[in-house]
Formats: C-alpha cells, sequence, structure tokens
C-alpha cells in the first residue's frame, strides 16, 4: 500500500487549515476550493471517498470531539428545536427534496430521487459551528446548530437505508421503515446509556494518564461500532457516550484533562482539514461519472436540487420556530422569545459535508436483481455539487449575513464579570477548606509556605476581576494582561539558561527535560488562551 498520497493529502490539508487562521475566510471552504484546484492538477493522485473509511474509522472521531465539548444542559434546555431540526427536518427534507427531484429530471425513479434527499438531507457537523463559534452568534443559536449536527446523521443514515431497500428491490413499507428508524434511535440511545457507565468508571479508576487517553480515544469507536453490531445507530451511541464522558469529565485527574485536550485538538484539526479537502478532490470522480447524462445538463439539475435543498430548509425551520409557540403557553413560558432574525441564520446555517458524500459513495452499483442502480452517476454528481454549493455559497454569505443582522452578540464584560463572579465563590470555598486543614497539627506548615498557598488562592481570585480594572495607557493591556506576559518573560529567561547549561555539560538532557517540563506547567498556569482554537 502506497502511503505517500495519504501523508501528502494530511500535510497539504494541515498546512491550507493552517493558513486559513490567518485569513477572514473559515478553513472548510479554503480547503474545499483547495481540493477543487488540486484536483486537476497533473500529478496529484485521485482520492476517491470510500463509506467503509469515512462512515465507521473518521465520523465516530468527528462526532466525539463535537459532543464532548458540547454542553448537556445547553442541548437539554434545547432539545425541542434541536429535535424538530436533527429528526424532523431531516426526514421531511427527504421526502420534499426526493419529490422535488423526481418532478424535476425526466426518468429519473422517485426511490432513487428519494436516495438522493436523504443524502443531503443532514447539515455538516463541523462547518456551520465552526462559523458560528468565529463569528460570536448568540449561544441559543449555536447550541442548536451544534445539536442538530451532533443528531441529524442518525436520521438521515436510517432514511437513506430504507430508501435504498426500495430502490434496490429489497423491499420496504412505511412500518418497515418506523421499525428501522425506533430501532435505529431507541437501540443506539440505548447501547451509549449501556457504555456510558462503565466507561466512566474505567476513566476514573486509571491511574495513568496515557492509558486514559488511550481509552478515550478508543471509545468513539467502540461505541459506533458496538452500536451497528445490533443495527441500531452508531451515530447516536457515540454522541450519547460523549454527552456522558464530557458533562463528567472533571472526575478525571488534570494530566488526564491536560493531555486529552491536546490529543483531540490536534486529531479533530487533521481530521477536519483532510475531510474537506477530500470533498474538493471528489470533482474528477463525480464528473467522469456522468455516463448519459451530459455535464450541462447535470449542471441544471444540480442548480435545482440546490435550490430546492435551500428552499426547503426554510420552508421548514420558520414554521417550526413560530408554530408551537403560537400553539403552546408552556413552549412560550419555557424558551425565550424569538425574532425572524434567529430562524434566518439557521435557515442559510445548512452546508452539507462529508457524511452525506459518503452516503452517496455507499450507494451500491447494481439492484438485487443484478441491474444496474437507475441513475446513480447522477446521485452521486447531485450529492457532491449540493455539498460544494452550500459550503461555498452559504458558507462565504453567512459571515456577512451575520454581520448585517440585528443579532444580540456576546457580551465580554458580562462574561468576565460572571466568570470573576465564579472565581470568587470558589476561592472563598478553597480558603476554608485551607483554613480546616491548616487547624489540624498533622497539616502544619512553616508560616512561609502557609503563605504562599494563600498567595496563590489570592492570585486566581483577583485575576479575573483585573481583567475588568483599567488598561495600561502604553500597551492596552490589563494588569492581568500584563501580569502574565512578564511571567513568560521570566520563564523564557529561565528556559534559556537550563539550556546553556545542558549545552555546557553542566546538567545531562534527563535533568533538562524535567526542569522544562516544570516550566512548562508553570507557562501553562499564566498563559490564558482568550478563546483561541
Amino acid at each position: 500500500m502506497d502511503v505517500l498520497p495519504l501523508i501528502a493529502l494530511v500535510a497539504a490539508s494541515a498546512a491550507i487549515a493552517g493558513a486559513a487562521r490567518r485569513t477572514p475566510v473559515a478553513a472548510p471552504l479554503l480547503l474545499v476550493a483547495a481540493g477543487l484546484g488540486a484536483s486537476y492538477v497533473p500529478g496529484v493522485p485521485e482520492y476517491t471517498l470510500d463509506p467503509h473509511i469515512v462512515l465507521p474509522l473518521i465520523l465516530p472521531p468527528l462526532l466525539y470531539t463535537a459532543a464532548v465539548d458540547s454542553s448537556y444542559l445547553d442541548l437539554r434546555a434545547n432539545i425541542r428545536p434541536v429535535a424538530m431540526l436533527s429528526v424532523g427536518y431531516v426526514l421531511f427534507a427527504t421526502v420534499a427534496v426526493g419529490w422535488l427531484t423526481y418532478l424535476l429530471v425526466p426518468g429519473l425513479p422517485l426511490t432513487t430521487a428519494l436516495v438522493l434527499g436523504a443524502v443531503v438531507a443532514p447539515p455538516d457537523a463541523v462547518a456551520a459551528t465552526a462559523i458560528a463559534r468565529r463569528l460570536g452568534l448568540p449561544g441559543r443559536i449555536t447550541t442548536i446548530l451544534q445539536g442538530e449536527s451532533l443528531l441529524n446523521d442518525a436520521t438521515a443514515i436510517t432514511a437513506f437505508k430504507v430508501a435504498l431497500a426500495a430502490a434496490v428491490g429489497a423491499g420496504a413499507s412505511w412500518a418497515g421503515g418506523v421499525r428501522e428508524f425506533a430501532l435505529a434511535a431507541l437501540g443506539g440511545v440505548g447501547v451509549g446509556l449501556v457504555l456510558m457507565l462503565p466507561l466512566q468508571w474505567l476513566r476514573t479508576h486509571l491511574t495513568e494518564a496515557l492509558l486514559q487517553n488511550t481509552l478515550s480515544l478508543l471509545i468513539p469507536f467502540v461505541a459506533y461500532t458496538a452500536a451497528e453490531q445490533v443495527g441500531a445507530s452508531g451515530v447516536l451511541a457515540v454522541v450519547v457516550v460523549a454527552l456522558h464522558l464530557g458533562h463528567h469529565s472533571w472526575q478525571v485527574d488534570f494530566a488526564t484533562r491536560l493531555q486529552e485536550a491536546a490529543v483531540w485538538k490536534m486529531v479533530a484539526f487533521v481530521l477536519e482539514s483532510a475531510v474537506f479537502a477530500l470533498i474538493g478532490l471528489q470533482l474528477p470522480v463525480v464528473v467522469r461519472g456522468l455516463g448519459e447524462y451530459g455535464v450541462g445538463e447535470a449542471a441544471l439539475y444540480a442548480l435545482g436540487v440546490f435550490a430546492a435543498v435551500v428552499a426547503v430548509r426554510f420552508l421548514w425551520v420558520y414554521p417550526a420556530t413560530f408554530l408551537p409557540r403560537r400553539l403552546s403557553a408552556r413552549i412560550r413560558e419555557r424558551e425565550p422569545d424569538t425574532t425572524w432574525t434567529a430562524p434566518l441564520i439557521v435557515g442559510w446555517a445548512g452546508m452539507r459535508g462529508v457524511v452525506s458524500l459518503a452516503i452517496a459513495f455507499s450507494i451500491p452499483a447494481v439492484t438485487q436483481d443484478d441491474t444496474p442502480f437507475p441513475g446513480r452517476n447522477l446521485v452521486l454528481f447531485l450529492a457532491f455539487t449540493t455539498v460544494i454549493g452550500t459550503l461555498v455559497v452559504q458558507g462565504l454569505t453567512l459571515p456577512p449575513l451575520i454581520r448585517m443582522l440585528p443579532l444580540p452578540g456576546r457580551d465580554p464584560q458580562r462574561e468576565t464579570l460572571a466568570e470573576a463572579q465564579a472565581q470568587s465563590e470558589a476561592s472563598a470555598a478553597a480558603e476554608r477548606r485551607l483554613d480546616e486543614l491548616l487547624a489540624d497539627e498533622r497539616n502544619a506548615l512553616p508560616q512561609p509556605l502557609a503563605e504562599r498557598l494563600r498567595t496563590v488562592l489570592e492570585r486566581r481570585r483577583n485575576a479575573v476581576w483585573e481583567r475588568l480594572g483599567a488598561v495600561n495607557e502604553i500597551t492596552g493591556e490589563s494588569a492581568d494582561e500584563t501580569y502574565r506576559r512578564l511571567s513568560r518573560e521570566m520563564i523564557e529567561a529561565e528556559r534559556a539558561v537550563f539550556v546553556a547549561l545542558r549545552d555546557r555539560r553542566r546538567i545531562d538532557d534527563e535533568m533538562l527535560r524535567t526542569l522544562l517540563r516544570r516550566l512548562d506547567l508553570e507557562e501553562a498556569a499564566a498563559y490564558r488562551e482568550d478563546g483561541a482554537e
């Protein structure tokens, strides 16, 4: 097996994604554009998107890292709109887009059109939320988009299986479809519930951070495979397990959390970058397979399907937002008021992604009676153009649309104040606990060491409040920012001395690593990411 193309794909996509961080364009858009451009460059190998790799090997870790970082409490508070989008909208889009495609394309069987509807129904789990976080959308909209993208793949894959069974002649009925959906949904949730407690027990009882993080890397694959083996939704199993583990992540030790955050950040970065580049690289594959359909004719169908996908989302989002509120006093009491701007953003943030293409590529070439699957190549082309169209058109226009609309933005001052109040309460509890411990003669400490503990505590208590205070007129920094910068400068000076001592053979490399690790931990404590990815 030649691994050079794989290495080249990962290296090039990571470089492009890294460069995108210095541009106003979201990384998924640049990666797709780069893939499109590279697909016809001489010497670039042909990359075929294999559903047997994407669905069981790439989708689980992407879902896991997104779900772990999501808020279980926020998702629970917004479960109605999330369910309306992740279940109701996907089923509606499957039928509506499928029916419109059937009317648009002469000779295309309805079953094949419904297969296409299921393929393009689920918005992507990465693209919309990446843009939402980058632009600071209101928290509730971001939560709804995250929740939708975490759960909608399960609905779409199940709808696809039912439509595909009808298309290939395997036999399908409404009752069978309902049973299939119930098994996938209830089974996936059930597998997740069964796995989450023993996995959490393992995470809290393993004593080494390396073992805990090895387990963390295996969890999404274990959950996905276990559910799929019993005919349930692996997507839902992964999400349920990840939400539980993320909600209880405070129960594992600090070393595990620090390593786990770094490891999963790297895994997500590599996979997301490679996946969006792969989308663009599929262009030669889908164009070459058009067969009896000319490129011009297929392009007209693609425009029609793209328009149908966009219109159908708005046809669902606006009624689903306002009708339940009008009909139910309980919903009006439980959920905050909303205006026309929120569903506009949610409706336009319907970018499709790699799951749609992976599902499309899993369509068999022949039916059960060994005849070619009707319209398979056209379905691949229409799925590809819909993914590209939504990523490029909606992805490029969503940021300016958000800036134009009168949306309630995030209030950094308010968030910092809430953080300061939380830290103050926590510090007060820590101070009371310290007094209790020092009152026990078994914990006797020399006065300077006891005061050092109180100083560290006071420093944590004041750090957040200092961000709310006056800024340095020369540098524009708060007192807290100046403190952190000076701390890093001091640590850098120490680090240079340690390296020089090693080079002069006054200390060996093992001692250097020990001293540098101590400085790294101190620098990490003095460093604040300020929301950077």
